[in-house]
């Protein structure tokens, strides 16, 4: 069975978000299940400098513009094939904006032209590599199936993966014949969305199967609240629409080898080995040394995140003997609010502003338990990795969330199962409260043992997850 998955992004050699680690994991992990995977990406500078063993497999003489060429080589362990169409992908840093922060206005036809290659290569043009099923990721491959679906001949199934339905890729319609679909795409069964061309749009139309990233996700974006407009559609579309839970990379995300932590550590001596790591965390970023409990945050500083009631919630935090060690980026109101948070209580806040991998690994390990209070999170990785390490989650009801955090009401903790807490609704009152309750849990040190070694001991790899796509493709297959 041939996969080829389509994205935007891929962990290592690109990432701005969850989706790279979903595009770089799971060939890895579908290996065991009789899947071969390859991924096509843009040849951004930084997978051109990482593409070794490179050769030319498809040629075009003018795609979106310009010239073009799909190169098959490998990158980070990874079977790429890397679209190299310098007019589209030669830019440095971000893979969406320029250097003023705002989209690439020219982003419609970078990312058509994405989805134009991986349909040709659906269609058998690549040599040596005829896949059965190709599996796009969200928005910026989402035209993949729809141009699969107006081939004339016989092409490979189509999955879609929604990994953020937020983010729908919605453009003019003047681009519509550009795009070069017939004319009976544009209408309310394709790719028209309001009078415009939505690319995720036509992919949930035209895409054989559709997944998003968690069970409760795929529930809740068939429902007005979440679906962002297309609630409509993905009911229409049940049948075809599974969640699957994320998986994390477990070698990389490892507490007994990570060479990010003070110290190591396994379930049977974790304890005081993450006691090291907490210090390691209040030397770094400042804080007072105490044994009272410790909160991170790992995030992008979002209103989707729930930064803005967090930080309504952060003189309650304090008031309760606990503190707080922030690493993220995002809205300017609210770096500045966080900002203002640490200066106001030094040593107990402690903020960086930006993105540190090997202190997110830190993090993870030393602190007592991390905060997500998002208001919608269709998987989420950092519950994974606090799962992991034994960092406790404290995550709103929504989603992956939901998913795999197990509340420590009374009977989960009599049971030994529980492994976080959750709270609901999302709003500053509810949060305040659940800061409260981890608070009172932390204080009764065999309960909250108990639950660190029982997320510890939660399958967060991606084992099950790459099962059930592999039983996903199957099933296509057979149809």
């Amino acid at each position: 069975m041939k996969i080829l998955a389509v994205a935007s992004e891929v962990f290592p050699l690109v990432k701005t978000g969850g989706l790279a680690d979903v595009a770089g994991a799971l060939p890895a992990a579908l290996k065991h299940h009789g899947a071969e995977m390859r991924v096509m990406m843009p040849a951004y500078p930084k997978v051109m400098a990482a593409l070794e063993d490179a050769k030319p497999v498809h040629r075009y003489e003018d795609l979106f513009g310009g010239p073009a060429r799909l190169l098959a080589g490998t990158a980070a362990g990874l079977d790429l094939l890397a679209l190299d169409a310098p007019h589209l992908f030669d830019r440095s840093g971000n893979p969406y904006t320029g250097p003023d922060g705002k989209d690439w206005p020219d982003n419609w036809m970078r990312f058509a032209a994405l989805s134009r290659a991986a349909a040709d290569a659906g269609r058998g043009t690549v040599k040596d590599f005829a896949p059965d099923i190709v599996h796009a990721h969200d928005w910026q491959a989402a035209l993949a199936p729809a141009y699969l679906h107006f081939t004339p001949q016989p092409a490979a199934k189509t999955v879609l993966t929604v990994h953020n339905i937020a983010f729908q890729g919605q453009f003019s319609a003047s681009i519509f014949p550009a795009l070069g679909l017939p004319e009976a795409a544009f209408s309310i069964g394709g790719v028209e969305y309001y009078g415009d061309v939505g690319f995720l749009k036509g992919g949930l139309n035209y895409a054989d199967a559709i997944t998003t990233v968690s069970p409760s996700y795929s529930e809740e974006i068939r429902t007005p609240d979440y679906g962002m407009g297309l609630d409509g559609l993905l009911r229409a579309r049940r049948d075809a629409l599974t969640g699957i839970v994320n998986g994390i990379d477990t070698d990389i995300w490892n507490p007994a080898s990570d060479a990010h932590l003070a110290l190591s550590y396994v379930p049977r001596n974790f304890v005081q080995r993450r006691l090291a790591n907490k210090r390691a965390v209040e030397e770094r970023l400042g804080l007072e040394q105490s044994d009272g409990l410790l909160f991170c945050v790992v995030s992008r500083l979002t209103w989707q995140k729930g930064m803005d009631i967090l930080a309504q919630c952060l003189d309650g935090l304090v008031a309760q003997g606990a503190r707080l060690a922030l690493l993220g980026s995002g809205d300017a109101a609210l770096e500045n609010d966080f900002r203002e948070a640490a200066e106001k209580y030094p040593g107990r806040i402690a903020v960086k502003i930006g993105y540190d991998e090997g202190l997110s690994h830190l993090l993870q390990g030393g602190a007592d338990a991390i905060l997500i209070p998002s208001r919608f999170e269709p998987c989420g990785l950092t519950q994974l990795y606090g799962l992991r390490y034994g960092c406790v989650p404290v995550v709103s009801r929504v989603g992956g969330l939901a998913d795999t955090v197990v509340d420590a009401n009374e009977a989960a903790l009599d049971q030994e199962s529980a492994t976080g807490v959750q709270f609901a609704p999302v709003d500053a009152s509810t949060l305040a409260r659940a800061i409260e309750r981890a608070t009172r849990l932390y204080a009764d040190r065999k309960a909250w043992n108990s639950m660190q070694k029982a997320g510890m001991k939660t399958d967060v790899s991606w084992e099950k997850s790459a099962a059930r796509y592999a039983q996903l493709y199957q099933k296509l297959l057979q149809s």
